[in-house]
């Protein structure tokens, strides 16, 4: 239906979260009528982020590209290194640091368990296990959406987590069924965290 070069585009776009044939092509028709100087100005954005951006070799979390493995939340010697909290993706980190709540450290799963694969491998179990078993932690909170996939994902990670005897809660009150981290207020946040069981 499409000329090559737009349909490889949309291709691209609909991998992205959320985003269907119809909004990629929105994407892809946006970008042809953006002048050149704009275009080639996105193509060094895209270009510098991977070249400027790193991967925490101990939470997952990403950022900005400096001499050391670890991110500043894993390197702050202030941080709770007695507690973890489990979440599934970067901007529910981000969303949890806005409340000024937490103090403990991170994990990033890089997903959660998907019904219609019900595939356990695309999400870091095996690393989570490992980063447990070599620290001290008292409390393991486990942060993820209360959808019916996220809810799956917790039970696994509790089954996964019990044999290593340390204290395991997730959020409490204030987050809906079926809500996303990322979109809840900060005052929300806070609530879950003081009411986590």
């Amino acid at each position: 239906m499409y000329p090559n070069s737009i349909q490889k585009l949309i291709n691209i776009f609909t991998k992205f979260p959320t985003v269907g044939p119809r909004t990629a092509a929105r994407f892809v028709f946006y970008l042809i009528k953006l002048p050149q100087t704009e275009l080639e100005e996105l193509s060094s954005y895209l270009k510098e982020l991977k070249e400027s951006i790193k991967m925490c070799s101990w939470c997952f979390n990403s950022f900005g590209s400096e001499q050391a493995d670890l991110c500043p939340i894993c390197k702050d010697s202030l941080r709770n290194k007695e507690m973890i909290c489990i979440v599934e993706k970067e901007t529910d980190l981000t969303a949890i640091e806005k409340t000024k709540k937490y103090k403990g450290l991170y994990f990033i799963l890089g997903g959660i368990i998907n019904l219609k694969k019900k595939d356990k491998k695309d999400i870091r179990i095996e690393q989570l296990k490992e980063r447990i078993k070599n620290n001290g932690f008292k409390e393991i909170i486990i942060a993820i959406n209360p959808t019916t996939e996220g809810e799956i994902t917790r039970l696994l990670l509790e089954r996964e987590l019990r044999p290593f005897n340390i204290k395991i809660t997730h959020l409490g009150r204030g987050l809906p069924m079926g809500g996303e981290l990322e979109y809840a207020d900060p005052d929300t946040l806070s609530n879950s965290f003081d009411s986590r069981q």
